[in-house]
């Protein structure tokens, strides 16, 4: 039906950059709120940064003024840009897409996940 493909991440400094990429394809005839979420190590899975229908986006607040998540015009492809990167940014980061699909109402749709390292 629908399948979301994480890319980018890898490893950084603290203070460093990275970029993480989310495209979502198959059946959709809408696409609603999109996000990332982060498991750090030993740590429940929790929201980073999401962009709701709206356009209205929503960051963690240890995220925010760091991490921005955009969207191309179609918003099938999701972004996440983090700056000044810190070790507690460390973790597998997945992205969702709530996408509404014939027969099947608005359902979340997870990535697989993409590890993002931050180490001295």
């Amino acid at each position: 039906q629908v399948q979301v493909v994480e890319s980018g991440g890898g490893a950084a400094q603290p203070g460093g950059s990275l970029g993480l990429s989310c495209a979502a394809s198959g059946s959709m005839s809408g696409i609603n709120d999109v996000g990332w979420y982060r498991q750090g190590l030993g740590t429940q899975r929790g929201l980073v940064a999401e962009q709701l229908v709206d356009g209205t986006t929503n960051y963690a607040s240890s995220v925010k003024d760091r991490f921005t998540i955009s969207t191309d015009d179609a918003r099938n492809a999701v972004y996440l840009h983090m700056d000044s990167l810190k070790l507690e940014d460390d973790g597998i980061y997945f992205c969702f897409v709530d996408a509404a699909v014939d027969g099947f109402g608005i359902r979340r749709y997870w990535g697989q996940g993409t590890q993002v390292t931050v180490s001295s």
